[in-house]
C-alpha cells in the first residue's frame, strides 16, 4: 500500500477527499457491511452427473436477527490544513465525477474547519461494547452511533490499535442486541458470505458474495491475513462485519482495491480472531503488545524453492535479519526459510507475523528453517514490538494517559531551533487531546501557565487538574493556547 493509498484508508474515515491522488489503483478503507447467516438448504443434485445450479441463497433471516446489532457510525473531527504537497484531483479523472456526486460528506477543506465521516460497527456486548475499525474513529472530536431502532448514542472511544485497524468503542447502554462470534479459520473458499454496513450512509444495507482467498497479505500491511471476498463494499461500510452461512461474524470489513473509489469486487475483511485478541487487550489494557522477531520475510515461489532446496512451495523466507534484534541473537539468517514458528507450519510467508506477533514477549520459541538444504531447529527469545505509535485512547498505565499524549522531551538542538527552553514534544495523541486538536509534531510548552521541563511534571501537573486545562502549543512559527477537557 503506498502513502497515497494508506492517507486516502485513514481519511476517507473522517470524509477528506484530497487524501486522494497517484495512481488509479489503490487500497482505501472499505466501510464496509455486515449481516448474518441464515439456516440454508441446499438443493438436491439432479440425477445423474449433471449439476443443476441452485436457488439463490435466503440471507433474509440471518438480516432480520443480526442486522440490529450493526450499528451507523457518524464521527466528527477537525480537518487539517491542505497543504501545498496535497495531490489535487484532475477534472479528467473519473474519481473527480465521484466526489461531486457525493457532495458535501467527502469535501476536502481549504482552511481548518469541521468535518465529518461515516462508518459502520457492531455491538460484541449487550452493555455496549462496539468493534469496529481504527480509520473510522481515529481523530474524530465526536463519534455518534446509531441503532436500527433509531436510538443514538455518544460513544467514548476505548482505544485503537492501528498496525490492525481495529478499534473498540462503548456507549452507555444495556440490553443491547449482539453478533455471534464465529472461527475464520473454518472458512473455505467459495463459501457465500454476507455484509452489513452504512454505504454512502444508507443504515442497514447487506451485500453479499463469496470468499475469493484467505490470508491474503496486502502491501504494508503485512501483520493482518486478509480475507478476500468479492462481497460489495463502498465508502461508509468500514467496520460493517462479515457474516458466515451460520450468522457468525468471521470477520471486519476494512479495504477495497478500487480503480474508482467504489466497489470493484475486490474486499478485504480482517479475521475476526485477530480482531478479538486486540479488543481485549485494548479493553484490558488500553494497548496492545505484540511479540517481535525481527526479520524482514517473503513468500516462496516454486523458483525460490527450487534454489533452496525445498519440495513445496512454502514457508517464509528470510530476506534480513535485524541488528541486535532477537533473531540475530538466535542465530537466524538472511536465506533461511522458516517452516515452522512454535511447532506450527508456516505455509505462506504472511502466517509468519501473524504467529510472533501473538506471541508472549520474553517466551522462548523453537523455530525450524531450512538452511543449505537441511532442516535447522533454533531457539529464539522473543521480543516486545515497540509500535511507534500509543495503541490505547486514554490509559492510565502511561504517565500522560489523562491527557491522552504521547510525548518525548526537546534536544538542545530542538530547543534552540524554536527559541524555547524545555519543552514537550507530541509523538501520539488520542482522547481528551485529539478531541481538542492537538497534533502530532506539536511541542507543549506550559499548561495552566505552568512552563513545562519534563514528562514527570507534565503527570504530576495534569493529576492536580480539574476537568479542563489550557495547553500552550508551539506548532511551526505559532504559539497557541489550546483548551482541554479532561471530562
Amino acid at each position: 500500500m503506498n502513502r497515497s493509498s494508506l492517507l486516502v484508508r485513514n481519511t476517507l474515515a473522517i470524509a477528506l477527499a484530497a487524501a486522494l491522488g497517484g495512481g488509479y489503483v489503490y487500497f482505501r478503507g472499505a466501510d464496509l457491511p455486515a449481516v448474518q447467516a441464515a439456516n440454508l438448504t441446499m438443493p438436491a443434485p439432479a440425477s445423474g452427473n449433471v449439476a443443476v445450479s441452485g436457488a439463490p441463497v435466503d440471507f433474509s433471516t440471518i438480516v432480520a436477527q443480526s442486522g440490529p446489532a450493526v450499528v451507523n457510525i457518524s464521527v466528527t473531527g477537525k480537518a487539517k490544513r491542505v497543504t501545498d504537497d496535497t495531490p489535487q484531483l484532475d477534472p479528467n479523472d473519473p474519481l473527480s465525477e465521484f466526489f461531486k456526486r457525493f457532495g458535501p460528506q467527502f469535501q476536502a477543506p481549504r482552511s481548518p474547519q469541521i468535518m465529518r465521516g461515516l462508518g459502520s460497527g457492531f455491538i460484541i456486548s449487550a452493555d455496549g461494547l462496539i468493534l469496529t475499525n481504527a480509520h473510522v474513529v481515529d481523530g474524530a472530536s465526536e463519534v455518534t452511533v446509531k441503532l436500527t431502532d433509531r436510538r443514538e448514542f455518544k460513544a467514548k472511544v476505548l482505544g485503537i490499535d492501528k498496525q490492525s485497524d481495529i478499534a473498540v468503542i462503548r456507549i452507555a447502554a444495556k440490553d443491547l442486541p449482539t453478533v455471534r462470534i464465529g472461527n475464520p479459520s473454518l472458512i473455505k473458499v467459495g463459501e457465500p458470505v454476507l455484509a452489513i454496513g452504512s454505504p454512502y450512509g444508507f443504515d442497514n444495507t447487506a451485500t453479499a458474495g463469496i470468499v475469493s482467498a484467505k490470508s491474503r497479505s496486502l502491501p504494508d500491511d503485512n501483520y493482518v491475513p486478509f480475507i478476500q471476498t468479492d462481497v460489495a463494499v463502498n465508502p461508509g461500510n468500514s467496520g460493517g462485519p462479515l457474516f458466515n452461512l451460520r450468522g457468525e461474524v468471521i470477520g471486519i470489513n476494512s479495504q477495497i482495491y478500487s480503480q474508482t473509489g467504489g466497489f470493484q469486487g475486490l474486499s478485504f475483511s480482517i479475521p475476526i480472531d485477530v480482531a478479538m485478541k486486540v479488543e481485549q487487550q485494548l479493553a484490558q489494557h488500553g494497548k496492545v503488545t505484540r511479540g517481535r522477531l525481527g526479520v524482514s520475510v517473503q513468500e516462496v515461489n516454486q523458483a525460490l524453492a527450487e534454489s533452496f532446496g525445498l519440495k513445496n512451495s512454502e514457508g517464509a523466507l528470510i530476506s534480513s535479519v535485524e541488528k541486535d534484534s532477537p533473531a540475530e541473537k538466535a542465530g537466524l539468517q538472511a536465506g533461511d526459510v522458516i517452516l515452522k514458528f512454535n511447532g506450527q507450519a508456516i505455509s505462506h510467508s504472511v502466517d509468519l507475523p501473524t504467529l510472533v506477533a501473538d506471541t508472549a514477549p520474553g517466551s522462548t520459541q523453537k523455530i525450524e528453517v531450512m538452511r543449505g538444504g537441511a532442516i535447522k531447529s533454533l531457539n529464539v527469545k522473543i521480543g516486545e514490538a515497540q509500535a511507534p505509535k500509543v495503541a490505547g485512547a486514554n490509559t492510565s498505565a502511561e504517565p500522560q494517559g489523562r491527557l491522552g499524549l504521547a510525548v518525548r522531551p526537546l534536544d538542545q538542538d530542538e530547543q534552540q531551533q524554536l527559541g524555547v527552553r524545555g519543552g514537550l514534544v507530541v509523538q501520539d495523541v488520542s482522547g481528551p487531546s485529539a478531541i481538542a486538536g492537538i497534533q502530532s509534531g506539536d511541542v507543549i510548552l506550559s499548561l495552566n501557565g505552568t512552563a513545562i521541563t519534563n514528562v514527570d511534571q507534565l503527570r504530576k501537573l495534569t493529576d492536580k487538574a480539574g476537568k479542563n486545562v489550557a495547553l500552550l502549543v508551539a506548532r511551526g512559527d505559532e504559539k497557541i493556547f489550546v483548551p482541554v477537557n479532561l471530562n
